[in-house]
């Protein structure tokens, strides 16, 4: 039995209602513009507050510009694997891209806590107090999280928790980088451990909300 054939003004109704649809950046294109955005944050930050302090912290104790660096490092790697991971049909070994960085960052991180325990001496007091860390972090995270899901908002991720946890650490390791321009405390236990909770903080928010904010796009 042969298909009935579909009516001519049919197909024009339904052809007159389409609508054209814009084609998405590259995921690499995207990411660039997010980091272009925490870089120009930077370069006000560093008009402001001069690069002097923190090169003179980072020349007396080493380990404070690695961990900046892997910092760095991360927040690149994690926002162009969101990105990538938010396209449907990507391999899921993006997921893994900033872990490298990120180990590398905790590493450093922690061997400052530990000379800080060793030799209290090379501890550089006076700083902020811890919570106006936290509050950095965070603040800083929550607009660069809202920047990274709006350059998703339509790339319809098909695992959006894994995406969102992804720019979460994105938006933590940029915020965490940023805070070392002026941040005049070395890394000591309770600086380390203020700075972890508020990462930990960005991370957790951005999975908890990943479904709602990234699944409709």
């Amino acid at each position: 039995m042969s298909a009935t054939p579909i009516p001519q003004p049919l197909i024009e109704a339904l052809g007159a209602e389409l609508a054209p649809v814009r084609r998405l950046l590259p995921p690499w294109l995207r990411a660039l513009g997010w980091v272009a955005v925490v870089a120009i944050t930077a370069a006000v930050l560093l008009v402001q507050h001069g690069a002097g302090p923190m090169l003179q912290r980072w020349a007396a104790a080493p380990d404070l510009a690695w961990s900046t660096l892997a910092a760095v490092v991360t927040a690149i790697c994690a926002a162009w694997a969101a990105c990538v991971l938010a396209v449907p049909g990507r391999a899921r070994a993006w997921v893994w891209l900033p872990v490298p960085s990120a180990v590398v960052w905790m590493a450093a991180s922690g061997w400052g806590c530990l000379r800080g325990l060793l030799d209290p001496a090379s501890v550089v007091a006076g700083g902020p107090p811890v919570q106006d860390c936290i509050i950095f972090i965070v603040g800083f995270a929550i607009p660069l999280s809202a920047l990274m899901i709006w350059l998703l908002r339509r790339a319809c991720p098909l695992h959006p928790v894994r995406t969102a946890i992804l720019l979460g650490l994105a938006s933590a390791a940029a915020a965490a980088s940023l805070l070392t321009i002026f941040h005049p405390i070395d890394s000591a236990a309770t600086d380390l451990l203020a700075h972890a909770l508020a990462i930990c903080i960005v991370i957790g928010a951005n999975a908890a909300l990943g479904n709602r904010l990234l699944s409709r796009y």
